[in-house]
């Protein structure tokens, strides 16, 4: 057998796990809350414990709070945040379905490409990287297409906008459209009030605002997308019963993903489905705890001061903001990376001289921006002002000519006015 450089020898032995204490600022996974990391080390239980199924209850009951909504159908999809995603498309989406999708960055192509798997035909509404798309354009399409379902990123975390959602969810409503919403970067930050945008289903992950770990996707499924996906619904060969009516509409294509066998497992039923992630629930069920104890008014609010905070130390350091600041992401901030300067030697120097992790950037931002996060546990006066300082020493390192001080002193500024 030939072995590549990095792969270890066999036999080899292994330290325990001890990673660097490191200060995730980038644009997520950010550093879990210690509340959901000991919420996390509880005992397990089995999935049809009462005990167990009553922490099902109560997470359900929580995340309504946290999307402002009476949804019934909120529960959690084991997986990271695409698993979420991918759960929503492929059951509304059948072949030969017409959508539109919104896309004006990553993400959006994200969900163009999803969407195509399920074998939907894909009107896209494009918009520059830095922008958001007009409403105007978005009902164009939607007008011309007569779409089932419009899939939009409220929070892109690739250019750090936030699509104003509250109008794309009213164009949906006057042509009878489904609106499927990533909150992945959003949920628990900014405002996500499912039930006022007349949202049909919203996804997010716990890794970002919300203080937790990627393994987890909350989801909220209104009346109305309950019912297309109950027009799919297909039990389960092997946990059929003679109440189970016989199959309908087409089935959905993933078993795992499939939204119309998850309600069942969630429902009062508990149709069995697949094996919980026991230590995963607790965890986001924290996630949400937390949420609903600080307040959610409270927690956009520090999110957005902080998020200010951090913008205004930047641009008093000298350094440009990304894209349309009237637009831009409470909870993250693109920073155009200055001429002649190594953008990932400043990410390694971070990383190696004071344990700090910034983002980079993907496709036609790679190498043009850094993308800093202020979220969750990591949104905090401190982690601010600290990652200020180590910015612009490392900037300084690098021979950029910078006003000393002046970032931490208007980082300050923000916070001291309230």
């Amino acid at each position: 057998m030939i072995l590549s450089p990095s792969m270890p020898a066999p036999g080899a032995s292994f330290a325990e796990i001890d990673p660097p204490a490191r200060l995730l600022m980038g644009p997520g996974p950010v550093n879990a809350h210690p509340r959901v990391l000991r919420a996390m080390s509880a005992q397990l239980l089995g999935q049809f414990d009462p005990e167990f199924t009553t922490y099902m209850n109560e997470t359900m009951a929580l995340y309504r709070q946290v999307f402002r909504t009476e949804n019934r159908w909120t529960f959690l999809i084991d997986g990271t945040a695409r698993a979420g995603i991918e759960a929503a498309l492929v059951s509304l989406l059948e072949p030969g379905d017409p959508v539109v999708v919104l896309s004006a960055g990553r993400f959006g192509l994200l969900l163009r490409e999803i969407a195509e798997r399920c074998g939907a035909v894909v009107t896209t509404v494009e918009g520059e990287w830095g922008q958001v798309i007009a409403p105007d354009a978005v009902e164009a399409a939607v007008a011309r297409v007569r779409p089932r379902v419009v899939a939009a990123v409220y929070g892109d975390t690739s250019t750090t906008m936030a699509q104003p959602m509250a109008e794309i969810g009213r164009i949906c409503v006057r042509h009878g459209a489904l609106l499927y919403v990533d909150a992945t970067a959003t949920l628990g930050g900014m405002d996500v009030p499912v039930d006022e945008w007349g949202a049909d289903i919203v996804t997010a992950g716990l890794q970002k605002c919300l203080g937790g770990p990627s393994g987890s996707a909350p989801i909220t499924i209104s009346e109305r997308a309950a019912a297309r996906i109950d027009s799919r619904r297909h039990v389960e060969q092997g946990i059929a019963s003679d109440i189970d009516r016989p199959a309908s509409g087409r089935r959905i294509a993933s078993n795992y993903f499939d939204l119309a066998m998850l309600m069942d497992y969630w429902s009062e039923r508990r149709l069995n489905h697949h094996t919980e992630a026991t230590t995963m629930l607790y965890g986001a069920r924290e996630c949400a705890r937390l949420v609903v104890e600080e307040g959610l008014d409270a927690r956009i609010r520090r999110h957005r001061i902080t998020g200010q905070a951090m913008a205004n130390g930047l641009e008093a350091m000298g350094l440009t903001l990304f894209g349309d600041q009237a637009h831009k992401m409470a909870n993250v901030v693109g920073i155009e990376i200055p001429s002649g300067v190594d953008g990932e030697r400043v990410r390694a120097r971070m990383r190696t001289e004071f344990e700090i992790e910034i983002g980079t950037s993907f496709g036609a931002l790679a190498g043009r921006i850094w993308r800093i996060g202020t979220m969750g546990y990591n949104c905090r006066h401190d982690t601010v002002l600290i990652t200020l300082c180590a910015l612009e020493a490392v900037l300084r390192a690098e021979g950029v000519s910078l006003p000393s001080g002046a970032a931490v002193d208007a980082a300050r500024a923000r916070f001291a006015e309230g």
